[in-house]
């Protein structure tokens, strides 16, 4: 016969508690029954206050967005006042306006990226 010492009872209680603890653990970690992804699953609605709170950000930030693009376009310096001027000496170089034609003409293509 093999030599048992007597069970004690602390020990014991001490098990029991691991074990139901594991199970418990167990429990959590098991995958959820019926898992859904989550655009398949029935949507809360949203209350009416919610609702408008949303609606009033969006347009808060719409409203920002076109005042950015308004004053994206606006000129960064402002047009002097007009009055009549004279007009500008036409005797010049035609070389640097052909030079300066075709570099305005290759700054509006897309020709640098080739």
């Amino acid at each position: 016969m093999t030599n048992m010492a007597p069970a004690d009872t602390r020990i014991e209680a001490v098990a029991t508690r691991l074990k139901e603890a594991a199970q418990k653990r167990a429990e959590a970690y098991a995958p959820p029954t019926e898992w859904q992804q989550i655009w398949k699953r029935p949507r809360k609605p949203k209350s009416i206050k919610a609702k408008k709170a949303e609606l009033a950000k969006q347009r808060k930030r719409l409203k920002a967005a076109g005042v950015r693009r308004f004053y994206g376009a606006q000129p960064r310096r402002p047009r002097p006042r007009p009055r009549p001027r004279p007009r500008k000496n036409r005797i010049g170089s035609a070389a640097a306006r052909r030079d300066t034609r075709a570099l305005s003409r290759m700054r509006h293509s897309n020709a640098w990226l080739w």
